[in-house]
Order: C-alpha cells, then sequence, then structure tokens
C-alpha cells in the first residue's frame, strides 16, 4: 500500500499498543516473579525443616530464573518499541518512560462500536486503488486522443500587426496608422490518411494498455478487499480469544493458590506447584498478547479501508512550524495556511469531495 497519512497513523498506533502490551508482560513477569519467590521460601523453609529434599529447591530456582530472564528480553522489546514511536513522531530516539508512567502496562480497549461503513466505498479512499483507478481513467482518454488522428484536422489561422519604413519617401509615424497595418488569414487543413495503418494500431495499442490496466484495477481492490476481510477475522476472532484465555487465567490463578496452600501443608509435591507455576505465567502472557491482538486487529482495520481514525484538530497536512520554515525558504502564496488562519475542522467518513472518479469505457 502506498504511505500516506492514514498509514502513518497505522504505524504510530502499533507502536503504542506494542508499548503498552510489552509493559503489560513485564508487569505479569514480576507478578509472576513474586509468586515463585513465595513457592520458594516454601520450599526452602521445608527443606531446612527436614520435611522435603533439596530437589524441590532446585526446582522452585529452575523455574524463577526462567521468568526473571524474561524480563531483559522484554525490556529489549520496549526500548525498541519506544525508539521505533520516536521516529514515527519525527523526534531522536528517547526513553519515553516519563511520558508514559500514568499508563503504564495499559492496553489499548477497543471502542464500544467500530463504524467500518461500506467497505466497498471505504476502500477507494486507499491510494493504491485510487491511483489505479485513476490511471485507468487516465488511458481511457489516452486512446480519445490518439482516435482523434484519423480524422481530419481543420483549421483557421491568421495574424495581425503593424509595419513601418522610412525607405521610398515613407516615415516610422505610419506604425499607427492604416497604411502600416498588416494581416493575414488562411484555412489549414490536415489528414494523416497515408499513416492510417498506423494510428489504428496505435489506437489498438492504447486500448490493450486501457485492459491491463483494467485488470491492474481490478486485482488492487481484490487485494485491498482480502486486506479487509483478513483483519476483520482477526478483530473479531480475537475478542473470543480474550474471553477463553481470561477465563484460563483465573483457573491458572485459582490453581497455583490451591497448589501452594496444599504444598505447604505437605498435602501434594512441589510438582504440581511447579507445574501450576508455569501455567499461571503461560496464561497470564497470553491473555496480555490477546488483548494487544485486538487492538492491533482494529488498527489492521482501520489501515486496511484506508482510514477511519480520529484525526488531531490540526487537519493540515503540514504543521505551523513546518509551514514557517517553508515561508522563510520560499514564497508560497495561498498553497500554505498562514500562520493566523483558523483549522479545519477534522475529517470524517468520506465525502463526495474523496470519492474518485468512475471509471468510463471509451465510446469509439
Amino acid at each position: 500500500m502506498t504511505t500516506c497519512w492514514f498509514s502513518l497513523l497505522g504505524d504510530v498506533a502499533a507502536a503504542y499498543i506494542g508499548i503498552r502490551t510489552t509493559e503489560r508482560l513485564i508487569a505479569v513477569a514480576n507478578d509472576n516473579i513474586a509468586k515463585q519467590k513465595q513457592a520458594l521460601s516454601i520450599a526452602q523453609a521445608k527443606f531446612k525443616a527436614g520435611g522435603t529434599d533439596e530437589r524441590d529447591v532446585f526446582q522452585a530456582q529452575n523455574v524463577l530464573g526462567q521468568t526473571q530472564a524474561a524480563i531483559p528480553q522484554l525490556t529489549i522489546q520496549l526500548e525498541q518499541f519506544q525508539n521505533a514511536l520516536c521516529v514515527l513522531l519525527g523526534i531522536p530516539p528517547q526513553s519515553l518512560g516519563l511520558s508514559f508512567s500514568r499508563l503504564r502496562g495499559r492496553i489499548p480497549q477497543r471502542p464500544r462500536t467500530v463504524a467500518v461503513g461500506v467497505p466497498a466505498n471505504l476502500l477507494r479512499r486507499r491510494p493504491d486503488v485510487r491511483a489505479a483507478e485513476l490511471a485507468a481513467l487516465a488511458q481511457s482518454a489516452q486512446i480519445g486522443v490518439v482516435e482523434a488522428e484519423l480524422y481530419p484536422a481543420i483549421s483557421i489561422t491568421g495574424t495581425f500587426g503593424g509595419s513601418a519604413s522610412t525607405a521610398n519617401g515613407h516615415n516610422l509615424g505610419q506604425l499607427f496608422t492604416s497604411k502600416g497595418m498588416t494581416y493575414a488569414a488562411g484555412p489549414a487543413f490536415q489528414w494523416n490518411i497515408l499513416n492510417y495503418g498506423q494510428i489504428t494500431n496505435n489506437v489498438r495499442l492504447q486500448d490493450a494498455k486501457l485492459q491491463q490496466l483494467l485488470v491492474d484495477y481490478q486485482n488492487t481492490v481484490l487485494s485491498a478487499q482480502q486486506q479487509v476481510d483478513n483483519a476483520l477475522v482477526g478483530f473479531v476472532q480475537s475478542q473470543a480469544q480474550v474471553v477463553f484465555l481470561r477465563s484460563s487465567a483465573q483457573a491458572a490463578s485459582g490453581a497455583f493458590t490451591i497448589a501452594l496452600q496444599q504444598y505447604d501443608q505437605g498435602a501434594t509435591d512441589f510438582t504440581t506447584v511447579l507445574t501450576a507455576e508455569q501455567n499461571l505465567f503461560q496464561a497470564e502472557s497470553n491473555l496480555a498478547i490477546a488483548i494487544s491482538n485486538v487492538s492491533l486487529g482494529l488498527t489492521a482495520l482501520y489501515r486496511a479501508l484506508g482510514g477511519g481514525w480520529q484525526i488531531r484538530e490540526d487537519g493540515y497536512f503540514v504543521d505551523a512550524a513546518t509551514t514557517a520554515q517553508m515561508r522563510a525558504r520560499t514564497n508560497w502564496g495561498d498553497l500554505l495556511p498562514p500562520a493566523s488562519a483558523p483549522q479545519p475542522p477534522a475529517p470524517g467518513l468520506p465525502g463526495p469531495e474523496n470519492i474518485g472518479p468512475t471509471i468510463r469505457p471509451p465510446e469509439w
């Protein structure tokens, strides 16, 4: 897809969702580390009291170390997402911890209602669809331009002016009199009848190019519809997955609590606790990723539809600071808005001005 403003917004949203998801995964890991340290403490106490062997301690340390090892990798991923977001926002890579501290770990939630409109209409906002459509339209007009060479062209040309000379008793003052006026007019006729075959073949060539562009346009639309359907399926099914994984995480939390209590009371071995620890960490991590997939699915849907975002109040494509720099270099006239001009309202759903022309076959 051609890069444009909604594609940039999609990348920004995806990077931001990635930051929040990674923060949530780090929080899940830290929470499980605390629970695993509690299990390790119980295993160490039981070992010192002679209630179990040292194997339980080693197993507890093994699982705890694996969970702790996930923190550095997640931190690397978090820094990469932050750097990517900085680049997308046009600022040098830097830590965004202070800016995001208030919302740390809160994965953006989807709105209650999602208005996607009619995909067949919204797809026309995509630049690749519009470009393919306009290319076919321009080629359709090109056929008429070439076909016009098959017919004779009649034109009338003329000139009007003045002349003066000092020769033979004349003077330059006659330039502005009737004697100094000159004019000429006459018809012109042109017909490339000897190149009739060549022109006819050129018309056929242009028609073949039009057919190719029409096929390209159809393929572009089909590809766009595929992306929309894939995004819709991912968005809907991710929500169903969240429901199941939330239930799974709750069950895993309950199983860990019971297993730890039973182990502390000597009613079960430590293997049950280890299994519960691993299941809980995996279930909570999967839940965080599934919640993220819902937001990413909605982002992919809006990207595939060619928009649907709520744009900032500054509806201009060039911000005020960049506008001032450009005006300092070049006289842009009315092409750039003045600094004192009110900002236009945020664009909503596509109106008639955002809908491309309809392709019409040549009438010949």
